[in-house]
């Protein structure tokens, strides 16, 4: 059976660059506006500034390049970064925190600029290694995609400014839920057998489903929950989201979209910046 048409795949890649680079620039129009005193503040994530939440981006897109560029030394990189523990975001975080602002916008442009001109260059039908499974492109520059969005929310909380949804959470929404075996795997939990049936609505009222139609376990609900959820920037409990069924109920306690080791997530309750 012939696989993928790599004119299609090329196509998707270009057109997943465009997203990534539109998100970006999203983030970007809220950081730019800032005064040099708001990096400092405190965001959700436990002991995380604004300039942590940046400069996270900026190292991890210029690893991401490694990984289009030379696996090789990705491979050697991520081994030593993670031979002294699971901690390593936070050591990250901890090694640039003093950074200035228009230094640390600075290098978040000139890293998010090369990577996506990697991704363009690189071949769709590759395998690039990661902390987690190995991906393709596509699936690369999505998971840089849900990054940014992520990391964006915990901005946008903090100076209590409200999301204004896209059709890119499609984007977020995906990759969180090819994530569920991995939830599953990083906390140490055999993957269900059972099927899960996703069902969301877009920001247009456009209708967004994932599995078969007739699993017993199931999510609906509006997709910027769902997409609070899979990220860990909200619990379930806050949103409107329905969940029906053990497994399903399971998953959304523990759905983490990214790689690296189980977060910690948000408790219910989680108070939210007023306008946010």
């Amino acid at each position: 059976m012939p696989g993928p048409d790599p004119a299609a795949r090329r196509a998707l890649l270009t057109r997943l660059a465009g997203d990534l680079e539109a998100e970006t620039a999203g983030l970007r129009a809220v950081l730019a506006t800032r005064p040099a005193a708001d990096w400092a503040r405190p965001t959700p994530a436990d002991g995380w500034t604004i300039t942590d939440q940046v400069t996270h981006l900026a190292y991890f897109d210029d690893v991401t390049r490694l990984s289009l560029t030379d696996p090789d030394r990705f491979t050697a990189a991520a081994r030593e970064l993670m031979s002294s523990g699971d901690d390593y975001p936070d050591r990250v975080a901890a090694r640039y925190h003093d950074l200035a602002p228009d230094a640390t916008l600075a290098w978040l442009d000139r890293s998010r600029a090369a990577l996506v001109a990697a991704y363009l260059e690189t071949d769709p039908a590759a395998r690039l290694p990661w902390f987690g499974p190995a991906m393709s492109p596509a699936s690369s520059v999505t998971a840089r995609l849900m990054e940014t969005w992520a990391h964006g929310q915990d901005v946008l909380d903090t100076f209590g400014l409200p999301r204004r949804p896209t059709a890119r959470l499609r984007h977020v929404a995906d990759i969180g839920i090819r994530a569920l075996p991995y939830s599953y795997t990083a906390n140490g939990l055999p993957v269900p057998a059972a099927p899960i049936r996703v069902e969301l609505t877009g920001p247009a009222g456009e209708q967004w489903a994932w599995g078969p139609d007739g699993a017993a376990d199931r999510v609906a609900g509006d997709a910027l929950d769902f997409c609070l959820v899979v990220t860990q920037r909200r619990h379930r409990a806050d949103t409107g989201l329905t969940v029906r069924g053990e497994t399903a109920g399971q998953w959304m306690a523990i759905a983490q979209s990214f790689a690296g080791p189980p977060g910690p997530g948000r408790p219910p309750g989680t108070p939210v910046p007023e306008g946010a």
